[in-house]
């Protein structure tokens, strides 16, 4: 088999255990594909409980990748699994900002984390963003206190699933928590590859052909 044909078989399978052994999880069309591809790429069912979809998330998601809007990770391996042909077929752009120097001097002067500064740099940009954070909640602490602060301007798209123990669930919460489109992967649960996944999904729905 191929990979595409690992692939379709892959979520052949996924569907048929959701109407199997999940039969009373209805999720909506729209956020279909997004919750398969997470449960695709973890093969972890959770994911049907804890994946949170707000302010019409992949609607307004679609629309701004559609529109060329850059994203924003807080880690290399999120920026590496994004699809970049699908990317540069919408005319945007990935951008990681840890290994930038000013992120690393704001980091040593603040005492902070560059996943905390690194939002700071985002916010520099002066554009609209969609922001895919998979790893670091302090970045997630920050860009909520950006965006109450009117220092951002506001995102496109929040995917927050930061995975880990300290300050995970709570950073996650934050985010719930402002008038934005976002998507959440509840709980400790997540993971770069997952905040990956989440970005290809949306891709894939406006270029389908580009697996």
């Amino acid at each position: 088999m191929n990979p595409q044909e690992i692939e379709k078989k892959s979520f052949e399978i996924i569907t048929e255990i959701m109407q199997k052994e999940y039969p009373d999880i209805k999720i909506p069309q729209e956020q279909q594909s997004i919750v398969k591809r997470v449960i695709h790429t973890t093969a972890d069912f959770e994911y049907l409980h804890t994946l949170c979809f707000c302010n019409d998330a992949v609607k307004r998601g679609k629309q701004a990748l559609k529109k060329g809007i850059s994203i924003v990770t807080d880690t290399q391996m999120v920026k590496s699994g994004i699809n970049k042909k699908a990317v540069e077929c919408l005319g945007s752009e990935v951008y990681c900002f840890m290994s930038d120097e000013y992120v690393a001097e704001q980091s040593k002067k603040q005492n902070t984390t560059r996943a905390f500064a690194s939002m700071d740099k985002a916010a520099q940009m002066q554009k609209e963003l969609i922001f895919a954070i998979g790893n670091a909640p302090t970045a997630l602490i920050r860009l909520h206190e950006l965006i109450q602060q009117n220092k951002i301007i506001p995102p496109a798209l929040i995917i927050a699933v930061p995975v880990g123990f300290v300050n995970v669930v709570q950073s996650k919460e934050l985010i719930l928590s402002l008038d934005v489109p976002c998507i959440v992967a509840k709980g400790r649960k997540g993971g770069s590859n997952v905040a990956a996944a989440i970005c290809n999904a949306l891709l894939y729905e406006i270029i389908p052909n580009v697996l």
